[in-house]
């Protein structure tokens, strides 16, 4: 299957960005098409390959993507304005682009077409009494950001040939960074500030690094057939830890930082579970990156970065 066309809306983005590499690498042609939102110059070192389309282009601008879509045999759709705060600022960006967009991609697709569809396991809201949750647990999104991917993964089921991928909170340096996921804000203010006051510090989540978020979709094309038409959930099975267990491990590694926890603040989507990623690995997939490795990691690119730009809200 290394001669497979992939389209990846919202290739030049923070996982995209990753997984453009890691698909090129691959042997596939790759068409990355994004409207470069934040001016970032992340696929820059991967133009001298003949391999790469790079496409400026909106999401919802339907008439142009569908020129790229009808050539490609996989479509990875990562485009999104992602996370619940965003969400709420922008809903009409949100619904359009989150939604819309991509339900007119499923509408659009031959049969013979592979999706590969970034979920995430936010959905599942705070877990049942023991926290824990697998494939088959009730979904409890709240957040509109949530809803809208259970919605679309619903809608995946009237595919012929799709992967759905419940994404842990991902974390890790990427081309085109972002400061404002949870691991990545943390170290990032351990560094700088040297506190955190935290709020829900008991709510545990999972998390998983950049990286292996990409290379999950690397791994389902190798193996589309036994892995077709399925739900996994993918991140680290031994990183299902609470905000104040997550500032623990960051503690060991920054002299001098400290935390509180405070009643300040509410996660707006109320992500409280401990997630098995047991279907996963069945199929063959592991994680390559520690939750301790992604935070020395960051460490390091932190110790050179100046400016508080990268984030999406």
């Amino acid at each position: 299957m290394s001669k497979l066309k992939v389209i990846v809306t919202g290739g030049a983005g923070y996982i995209g960005s990753v997984l453009t590499k890691l698909l090129l690498e691959n042997g596939y042609e790759v068409i990355v098409y994004d409207n470069y939102l934040y001016g970032q110059a992340s696929l820059f070192d991967l133009c001298n390959n003949k391999n790469l389309e790079l496409v400026n282009g909106d999401v919802r601008d339907f008439a142009k993507l569908k020129k790229y879509l009808d050539k490609s045999d996989v479509v990875i759709p990562l485009a999104a304005l992602v996370g619940a705060p965003i969400c709420s600022y922008d809903p009409i960006g949100s619904k359009t682009i989150n939604f819309d967009a991509n339900i007119n991609i499923f509408k659009n697709l031959s049969n013979s077409q592979i999706v590969l569809m970034p979920t995430t396991n936010s959905a599942y809201g705070t877990g049942d009494k023991d926290n824990y949750c697998n494939e088959e647990s009730p979904l409890n999104p709240i957040s509109n950001y949530a809803k809208d991917k259970v919605t679309l993964e619903k809608e995946l089921f009237n595919l012929e040939n799709f992967v759905s991928f419940r994404l842990a909170t991902v974390f890790g340096m990427s081309q085109r960074m972002r400061l404002d996921l949870l691991v990545n804000d943390f170290v990032y203010r351990a560094t700088k500030d040297k506190y955190i006051v935290l709020f829900e510090g008991h709510f545990k989540r999972n998390y998983l690094h950049v990286y292996d978020a990409a290379n999950v979709f690397i791994h389902a094309l190798k193996n589309f057939d036994k892995m077709k038409n399925n739900i996994y959930n993918v991140g680290l099975s031994d990183a299902n830890l609470s905000k104040i267990e997550l500032c623990d491990l960051i503690k060991e590694k920054i002299k001098g930082f400290v935390f509180f926890e405070e009643k300040i603040n509410k996660d707006p989507d109320q992500r409280n579970y401990i997630v098995s990623n047991e279907k996963i690995e069945q199929s063959g997939f592991s994680t390559a990156v520690s939750l301790g490795q992604g935070i020395d990691e960051l460490i390091k690119g932190y110790s050179v970065l100046k400016r508080k730009e990268f984030v999406n809200f």
